[in-house]
């Protein structure tokens, strides 16, 4: 009975023959989907357990959601005046910490790079460094860097500038690794040395994508800077937790809109210049 369950088993892994009309026999290979569906759902029934998920308190409660959105309309327009300091703070941080964490980014990325830097254990080391920080998410970072450097937003700007560098020095030296490396050699052949030969040979080859990466993560750095100052570090997130701690849902209606349309300018425009350098 063993014997018989084991090549049962086995079958199931064996290529499916199929006898064309030809009587040519060909392979298809056994579907695994019911197999991956399969462990999913155990995943999910198990991440479900793990969590506490409970699908009663949320068809129960979960209306309470859109009772606050309710209270959010109609805004309070007046309150403009005071959404709109916090919230230049908030698109300056931004602007700021993706400038100093891009320019960073490019003396790491090419030491990082393994076609342009041939020790393994620095390309190795900085590989890992990178990925330790990208980790750490940007609140973390912030809430670290307040109790170093005190409240404000210089804090928050450290935080956004951290997360942009390792971010972006992630791409730029995978897209280094993949530039076509005969230019280069070619320069080098002929005496300059390797930052001249990086600009000239490489530099055109991943400009763009750079540029790309520096914009998509400007983008995000707004949002992300939206909510610093939960922890002190400044911008729009400070006044947005004290409207919603005091239950102004009518200020914070206002906070969200001016964010909304803010997040919406940028994002348009960033994708617009990414795609004319596509």
């Amino acid at each position: 009975m063993a014997n018989n369950q084991s090549q049962a088993s086995k079958s199931w892994l064996k290529p499916q023959a199929i006898t064309l009309p030809n009587g040519k026999v060909v392979y298809k290979k056994r579907s695994l989907t019911w197999l991956v569906v399969l462990v999913v759902l155990v995943l999910v029934y198990l991440s479900a357990k793990l969590t506490g998920f409970d699908l009663s308190v949320l068809l129960k409660r979960g209306h309470q959601f859109f009772v606050i959105l309710k209270r959010m309309y109609p805004p309070a327009f007046d309150f403009v005046k005071d959404v709109l300091p916090p919230l230049f703070d908030t698109i300056k941080m931004s602007v700021l910490g993706t400038i100093i964490g891009s320019l960073l980014a490019i003396p790491f990325a090419m030491w990082a790079a393994s076609n342009l830097t041939k020790n393994r254990f620095i390309t190795g080391f900085l590989k890992f460094f990178l990925s330790l920080v990208r980790t750490l998410p940007t609140l973390v970072i912030a809430l670290i860097l307040t109790y170093i450097f005190g409240l404000g937003t210089f804090a928050g700007t450290l935080a956004i500038s951290i997360f942009t560098f390792s971010f972006v020095a992630k791409q730029l030296y995978e897209a280094i690794e993949t530039a076509d490396m005969l230019p280069y050699e070619a320069m080098e052949a002929l005496g300059a040395n390797k930052l001249y030969s990086f600009l000239g040979a490489i530099k055109p080859q991943v400009l763009p994508a750079y540029l790309s990466v520096a914009l998509y993560t400007f983008e995000g750095n707004v949002r992300h800077a939206a909510i610093l100052g939960y922890v002190g570090a400044g911008g729009i997130g400070l006044i947005l937790d004290e409207n919603l701690g005091w239950r102004e849902y009518e200020n914070v209606g206002m906070i969200l809109l001016c964010l909304f349309i803010t997040v919406g300018v940028i994002e348009t425009t960033s994708r617009y210049l990414r795609s004319k350098l596509t």
